[in-house]
């Protein structure tokens, strides 16, 4: 069983999904801090410091004058802007990792052409058309004379 753990381990798969999992935590990372501190502070200022976490409808008794102070208290609450908040969070977190993803797939693309500009540039060069009918005709006179 150990044995079969250690090829279970070994395998590519594994190895690569483990390097994923590790890149993925600190692609995560620069992410949340791109969006923290660069783009939510621009979106604060255009949208005058509009905060929609704070919005909420009290399901009970008393008043609330914010969602934490509800909470503490125990208070059922209908928390929509928490919930908005998320919603607007994510869809900016899936726009800057799908701009990221799209430059690292230019770069990509990039180095594949250049690369086969390469694999063409070195691969031997064949008879021009020239030299071909020349060949021929050597041969045709060959096979006469």
């Amino acid at each position: 069983m150990l044995k079969e753990f250690r090829n279970f381990i070994a395998k590519g798969n594994v190895m690569d999904m483990a390097v994923g999992i590790i890149i993925g935590a600190a692609f995560t990372a620069i992410v949340t801090s791109m969006v923290a501190d660069l783009i939510n502070p621009i979106i604060g200022v255009i949208t005058g410091g509009v905060d929609f976490s704070n919005l909420f409808v009290n399901l009970g008794d008393g008043v609330y004058t914010s969602l934490t102070e509800a909470r503490d208290a125990g208070a059922p609450v209908f928390a929509y802007g928490s919930f908005l908040t998320a919603v607007i969070n994510f869809l900016i977190v899936a726009f800057v990792v799908f701009m990221m993803v799209k430059g690292v797939n230019r770069v990509k693309e990039a180095a594949v052409r250049k690369e086969k500009v390469e694999e063409a540039a070195a691969a031997p060069k064949g008879p021009t058309q020239e030299e071909l009918l020349i060949q021929i005709r050597d041969a045709l006179l060959a096979q006469k004379g």
